[in-house]
C-alpha cells in the first residue's frame, strides 16, 4: 500500500525509499513485530476468557503435558496471521499476483485451522473438524493456488519442475505440475501442523524456513542475481521477501508469549496457515525441492508419523516410543527446552544447506 508513495518522490525525495524491496521488507518486519507486542497480551487475555479450560490435551500424549500445558489457550496463530496480513498489505505491492497467491493460501489454511481449533475448544476434546473435510478444503485451496501459480509463471517455466544444483535443468511435468504443487502445499501445511507439539518448537523453524525462502524469492525475482547464480528467473517473486519478513516479525512477536512455559499455543490456526505459506512460496519461486531441504525438520516429523502408523498397522509394534518424533525424545527423557533448541539448530543447518543450492551448480 505505502509503495505508492514512491510516485511522489519528486516532491519528497525520501519517498523514493519505498521503491526498494529491502527497505519495505525491513519496515514490514518491524511493523509485524510491534503489532505482536502491542496486541499479544490483550488477545491472550481474550482467548483465556473465551476458552476457559484452554486447548484440550491429548490423554495418550506425554504424561507431563497433562500437568504443564493444561489450561493454556489456543488459537494464538490469530496473532501471527493478523500481524502478517496487516504488515504485508501495508508494505507490499498489491498489484503483485504472488503476494495475493501466498497470502490467500495462508489465510485459507488459517481458516481451516481456526474452524478445527474452535471445534476442539467447544467440544472440550481433541477431535475437531473431520480429517476428510480438512483435507478436502486444503486440497481445494491448493488446487486454486497451483493453477494461479502455473499461469503466472513465465511461459518457459509453466508446468516445469526446477532441479537444484543442476543449473537450468527442468523436468516438464505438464499438467501433472498441478497435483505436484498441491502435494507440496498440503504436505507442508500438515507437516508444520505435526511439528507444533512443544512450546516454541514450530515457530522458530518456520521463521528460519520463511527467511530462507524469502532470500531465494528475492534472488530469483532479480534478473541480475539469477544470471549470476544461474537459476531460473521468476519476475515478481522478489516482493515475497516482504511477506516473509512480516512473517518473521509476527512470529517473533508470538514467540515472546509462546516461549516455555507458553502463555498461548498457535493451534492449527497458525500451524496449518504457516505451513501452507511455506509451500506456496516454494511453488511460486520454483523451489519446491529446496523446500524439502530447508524444511527438512518438518519432513522428518511427518515421516515419523507415517512410518509409525504404517508399521503399527502391519506388525502391531512401534518404531518410535511415540510419534511425532519430538515426543519420542520426550519419552527418552530429554527436557522440553533441550528438544526445542536442538531442533532449532537442525533447522538452521538445513536452511544454510538450502541456501547453498543457489550457488552450487
Amino acid at each position: 500500500m505505502l509503495y505508492w508513495l514512491a510516485e511522489f518522490s519528486e516532491s519528497f525525495i525520501a519517498f523514493n525509499l519505498f521503491r526498494y524491496i529491502t527497505v519495505r521488507a525491513g519496515a514490514a518486519f518491524f511493523t509485524a513485530l510491534i503489532f505482536g507486542f502491542v496486541f499479544g497480551k490483550p488477545l491472550i487475555n481474550y482467548l483465556r476468557r473465551r476458552q476457559g479450560k484452554g486447548q484440550p490435551i491429548r490423554e495418550d500424549g506425554p504424561e507431563s503435558h497433562l500437568l504443564t500445558k493444561k489450561g493454556t489457550p489456543t488459537m494464538g496463530g490469530l496473532l501471527i496471521l493478523s500481524a502478517l496480513t496487516f504488515s504485508t498489505l501495508l508494505w507490499a505491492r498489491l498489484d503483485n499476483v504472488y503476494v495475493w497467491l501466498v497470502l490467500g493460501v495462508t489465510l485459507g489454511f488459517g481458516a481451516i485451522g481456526f474452524a478445527d481449533d474452535y471445534a476442539k475448544v467447544k467440544k472440550s476434546n481433541t477431535k475437531g473438524v473431520s480429517g476428510k473435510i480438512r483435507m478436502a478444503l486444503g486440497l481445494l485451496i491448493a488446487l486454486i493456488a497451483a493453477l494461479v501459480a502455473m499461469y503466472s509463471h513465465p511461459a518457459d517455466l509453466q508446468g516445469q519442475l526446477a532441479l537444484p544444483v543442476f543449473k537450468t535443468a527442468l523436468i516438464n511435468l505438464g499438467w501433472f505440475f498441478v497435483p505436484f504443487a498441491m502435494l507440496v502445499i498440503v504436505g507442508s501445511a500438515n507437516a508444520v501442523n505435526l511439528t507444533d507439539g512443544l512450546d516454541g518448537l514450530a515457530i522458530m523453524p518456520v521463521m528460519i524456513a520463511a527467511g530462507t525462502l524469502g532470500v531465494i524469492a528475492y534472488a530469483v525475482g532479480r534478473v541480475d542475481f539469477t544470471s549470476y547464480l544461474d537459476v531460473h528467473y521468476v519476475p515478481g517473486t522478489g516482493e515475497l521477501l516482504i511477506f516473509t519478513a512480516a512473517l518473521a516479525g509476527g512470529g517473533l512477536g508470538f514467540l515472546w508469549y509462546n516461549a516455555p512455559p507458553a502463555a498461548v499455543f498457535m493451534g492449527d490456526t497458525g500451524s496449518l496457515a504457516l505451513g501452507g505459506a511455506l509451500g506456496a512460496i516454494a511453488v511460486a519461486t520454483k523451489h519446491e525441492i529446496v523446500l524439502a531441504i530447508v524444511g527438512g525438520l518438518f519432513v522428518v516429523e511427518a515421516l515419523s508419523v507415517i512410518i509409525q502408523v504404517a508399521y503399527f498397522k502391519r506388525t502391531g509394534r512401534r518404531v518410535f516410543l511415540m510419534a511425532p518424533i519430538h515426543h519420542h525424545f520426550e519419552k527418552k527423557g530429554w527436557a522440553e527446552p533441550q528438544i526445542v533448541i536442538r531442533f532449532w539448530i537442525i533447522s538452521l543447518v538445513l536452511a544454510l544447506i538450502g541456501l547453498a543450492t543457489l550457488k552450487i551448480r
